[in-house]
């Protein structure tokens, strides 16, 4: 007698669970993952009812899985997880809630110095709060605002703490250079900050400045920055500060730009590899030191000793680090490794990366969509799957410098292999010679940087830190000569298109589910890989992009896009062309149109006639509103008729547009829907071109 096929589904689905029992809680970020990602895709605020809904199914979950441990427990218990997900990210957008600029702003603006860094045109950049502007009340005013500073000569050097004060131009944080691009708004508005600009003016200290409590440890951070920099000196002195500080505001930009060529840019960013070395080092030093003493080594327990040593060497350096994302899981994964050796119990599993990821989730829920996270936790998890696999079996007749050499060409190949797809979606290009680079700087960044560093910080106190620093600067200037030598080979850096958006997501839960699930099932995991790789090279790219100041086109050529503007926009113009894996620069992309010379630009795009204007005399010039064209300019326009009018008032309502080769119009606001951070549609005082607007968005 057969059974039905139901029951056999259920029967197999069952099995399938049980066979993943004790290794379930690695599933726990991934489903968070899913809430989270959810929660910023989705092209609206959640309400109170839909919240309310997911906290009754994050309770209705845990209770049916604490309730009945059986597979149907375990769907419930990761549904409850999803809907947490969703919770967590929106509390904390809520949480973070402060005030935004809604206009453009020029005037003087005076604030404390929190933060100070460099922009990607190479300006010193700083970020205030306790902010004042002119005409403004308290409870319209960021609470944080960014300028780059444009004055050639400085009056005085900022400093953390410091008051000062400048006259600036301000504008709210800027919105998708394209519709479905990197969304700034978003980053800003997590990160409190209301408003950025320039000062063409120098900052003036203001009184009330100084040393305060709350910025103490972001002091002493840059105050380590600037003595390592004066005491090493060159570019490797740059290098070395953001290495024990965080701080790359020292760091020049061809320095940065060959790095990147090379692959080599991770080891800027205070990670597992900087974590893992110092922690590993100062765990090395504590348990020999001990050692040598016959008491200790007899009467103590030194491996213990030395992991609580390594631990608090870890969180000083967590502290002074500035604690980014990547550092933070660093931390947390040394801390599950060196409690484990606490424990006696293994420390480096698949498990301690699922607690850093559910840490890292909870606190900040935000970094998940951040290239950071994305690909600090991707080559950790390689890693260790990779190095896990490996374990127990014997090497043997392989000779110990061969293994150690083979270690670091693996782990090299393997953490590049899984960082590879998402440094390509985020970053549009690719290290042809990354490799190669790493496998000739990352045993010098291990054997000779990291323990420079940490013997230069035992010397310190006594005045003798330049040994340190002077071992630990032949060892960067090799790495920066290494760098400079591979980002010069004839293609060494490949240009990506940007994919859609879902190309991501499924690339990691593809790789995730081939890892993380225990059976042969694993290999379903390639599926939606082999789907992500087919959406990637099927991405469509606008046939025509109009930026949200109308002042900026950018038409596809057979030559590649050409842009309006030889200069001025610069960072959208970069942009458009590397989300088209573009390699030429904005002059070259002005030069392969020749419409750009008339003061009046027409084109005819995908069936659409538009017409492109900048400057007012220019703008007077436009054709009358008939026929359904397109006028676009970065001045108002006063036009009556059937057409549609793309100026700033319409631009406002929409964002930046795209016009794809069979009509479709895309409208950033559209495609990002009504979420907190982005600005709010003024409906009153709705003109002509604000309505024409509108229609696009239907």
């Amino acid at each position: 007698m057969s059974l039905p096929m139901g029951f056999l589904a259920t029967a197999r689905i069952k099995a399938a669970l049980e066979a993943q029992r004790g290794h379930l809680f690695c599933w726990a970020p991934v489903a968070m993952a899913l809430g989270i990602g959810g929660y910023f895709a989705i092209p609206f605020e959640p309400g109170g009812a839909m919240l309310t809904a997911a906290a009754l199914t994050v309770g209705a979950g845990a209770s049916i899985y604490w309730r009945s441990r059986e597979s149907w427990g375990v769907f419930a218990l990761a549904l409850a997880l999803v809907a947490l997900g969703l919770l967590l990210a929106a509390l904390r957008a809520h949480s973070v809630t402060a005030p935004v600029l809604s206009y453009r702003y020029y005037g003087p603006v005076e604030g404390r110095i929190i933060a100070i860094d460099r922009s990607v045109s190479d300006k010193v950049r700083v970020m205030l709060d306790r902010v004042v502007l002119a005409r403004m009340s308290p409870v319209r005013t960021p609470e944080k605002v960014r300028i780059s500073l444009h004055w050639p000569d400085p009056v005085i050097v900022p400093e953390p703490g410091m008051r000062v004060a400048a006259t600036a131009h301000l504008s709210p944080p800027q919105g998708p250079v394209e519709p479905g691009g990197f969304t700034f708004q978003r980053m800003a508005w997590f990160k409190g900050l209301g408003a950025v600009g320039y000062a063409r003016t120098p900052l003036l200290a203001m009184p009330g400045g100084g040393a305060q409590a709350d910025l103490w440890i972001y002091r002493q951070r840059m105050a380590l920055s600037q003595e390592v920099r004066d005491r090493m000196g060159g570019p490797e002195g740059g290098v070395a500060a953001a290495i024990v500080s965080g701080d790359r505001s020292g760091i020049q930009a061809d320095t940065l730009t060959n790095l990147r060529a090379s692959n080599l840019a991770h080891l800027l960013a205070i990670s597992g590899l900087h974590m893992g070395l110092l922690t590993g080092v100062v765990f090395a030093l504590l348990r020999f030191g001990l050692a040598l003493n016959a008491h200790a080594a007899n009467h103590w327990n030194t491996k213990k000793i030395a992991a609580i040593g390594a631990l608090i060497a870890g969180a000083g350096y967590l502290a002074l680090s500035g604690g980014s994302v990547a550092t933070e899981r660093a931390f947390i994964m040394v801390s599950v490794m060196f409690v484990a050796i606490l424990l006696n119990r293994r420390a480096l599993t698949l498990r301690a990366v699922a607690m850093a990821a559910v840490i890292v989730l909870v606190l900040t829920p935000e970094a998940l969509i951040g290239p950071g996270f994305q690909m600090s936790f991707a080559a950790t998890t390689a890693l260790v799957a990779v190095f896990g696999a490996l374990r127990g079996r014997s090497w043997r007749q392989i000779p110990k410098p061969v293994q150690k050499v083979g270690a670091v060409v693996l782990s090299s190949f393997v953490a590049g292999l899984a960082t590879a797809p998402f440094a390509a979606a985020h970053f549009n290009q690719i290290a042809h010679y990354g490799l190669l680079a790493n496998i000739l700087s990352v045993p010098m960044m291990g054997a000779v940087v990291m323990p420079a560093a940490v013997l230069a910080a035992i010397l310190w106190p006594l005045g003798l830190s330049g040994v340190g620093l002077w071992i630990m600067g032949l060892g960067l200037r090799w790495i920066l000569t290494v760098a400079d030598w591979v980002a010069g080979l004839e293609g060494a850096v490949g240009k990506i298109l940007t994919p859609v958006p879902s190309v991501i997501p499924l690339i990691a839960l593809g790789a995730l589910f081939t890892i993380l699930w225990r059976g042969r099932g694993r290999v379903l995991g390639v599926v939606p890989m082999l789907v992500a790789a087919i959406l990637w090279a099927a991405t469509d790219r606008p046939t025509m992009l109009i930026s949200d100041s109308g002042a900026l086109l950018g038409v596809m050529t057979a030559e590649g896009r050409s842009v309006s503007k030889a200069r001025g926009e610069s960072f959208v113009a970069g942009s458009w062309l590397e989300n088209d894996g573009d390699p030429a620069d904005q002059q070259t992309a002005y030069a392969r149109s020749a419409a750009w010379e008339q003061r009046l630009r027409q084109f005819d795009v995908a069936g659409q006639r538009i017409h492109h204007a900048t400057g007012k005399r220019a703008t007077e010039g436009l054709p009358d509103c008939t026929g359904g064209v397109w006028l676009v300019s970065n001045q108002p326009i006063a036009r009556d008729g059937d057409c549609r009018i793309l100026d700033p008032v319409a631009l406002r309502q929409t964002g930046s547009i795209a016009l794809y080769a069979d009509g479709r119009v895309v409208t950033a606001y559209a495609q990002s829907g009504d979420r907190l951070w982005t600005p709010k549609r003024k409906t009153a005082r709705r003109t002509r071109a604000a309505q024409t607007a509108s229609n696009l968005d239907q």
